[in-house]
């Protein structure tokens, strides 16, 4: 039962660039990224990869209407493949508030567009019609502070090919950050991570790989975006962050 006093969040999709099913990936899953967080009586959504899926089957066990509000930190396809199989979706009964920046190659289209072409259209064979749940689109200006009533939500931009953007939730003086996906960088922790993820109760972080894996002179990941849970740790220490959760895991 959801309660207007609780703050939770629930990850549906941790892992990295594609969905990997199958026994290596029973334990923390083989979906891409999806979070849930339920603050206050909202029902907030960061990124739609194929974890939203699974999200949106345990909605319809739900009583509708539903209402949620939706974020994505980017648009590379690990974060929005699941979209087009998101069941409430279809349903008219519920409403969506999508939530983004456009992509600086598509800066001349508001996020509506952005979303109805490059999510949906481009990916999927549904014809935008059929999706049926009202949708209302807010363009997001990455580094803005703006309110969803007694919710308080920080932006700032990652260190990411083409771009993203990491979220801080406060609400009642609890915080959670999601900061997927970006890269850290050699010489100094990044600026925009650390204010994010100051003395947040929940940090959410990119780890795609070991730092001997970043650094594997055979294979090196230099450059490609992702962080590792050494840097993880080393943010969460300097920004005083209560319980570090790591995800983004390469599949």
């Amino acid at each position: 039962m959801e309660t207007n006093s609780q703050f939770t969040v629930k990850f549906w999709g941790v892992r990295g660039s594609i969905p990997s099913p199958g026994q290596e990936t029973v334990n923390y899953g083989g979906n891409t990224s999806c979070v849930e967080m339920r603050i206050g009586g909202k029902h907030l959504i960061f990124d739609g990869g194929t974890g939203l899926r699974a999200l949106g089957k345990s909605l319809t066990a739900e009583a509708s209407p539903h209402n949620a509000f939706v974020f994505f930190t980017h648009y590379h396809w690990d974060h929005i493949q699941g979209v087009p199989f998101f069941f409430p979706a279809f349903n008219e009964e519920d409403c969506f508030y999508i939530h983004g920046q456009v992509p600086p190659d598509e800066e001349m289209m508001q996020m509506e567009e952005h979303f109805n072409h490059r999510v949906l259209h481009v990916n999927s064979p549904v014809p935008v019609a059929d999706i049926k749940a009202q949708m209302k689109f807010h363009d997001i200006v990455c580094g803005e502070t703006f309110q969803l009533d007694d919710i308080t939500i920080e932006t700032a931009p990652l260190n990411h090919p083409n771009g993203a953007m990491g979220y801080r939730v406060t609400w009642q003086d609890h915080t959670a950050v999601y900061c997927t996906d970006t890269e850290h960088f050699p010489d100094r922790i990044d600026e925009n991570v650390l204010h994010l993820a100051r003395n947040a109760d929940i940090f959410i972080y990119d780890a795609m790989y070991t730092d001997e894996e970043y650094h594997n002179p055979k294979s090196p990941k230099v450059g490609w975006g992702h962080s590792t849970w050494q840097e993880g740790v080393k943010i969460a220490d300097a920004a005083g962050v209560r319980q570090l959760v790591i995800l983004h895991h390469e599949p």
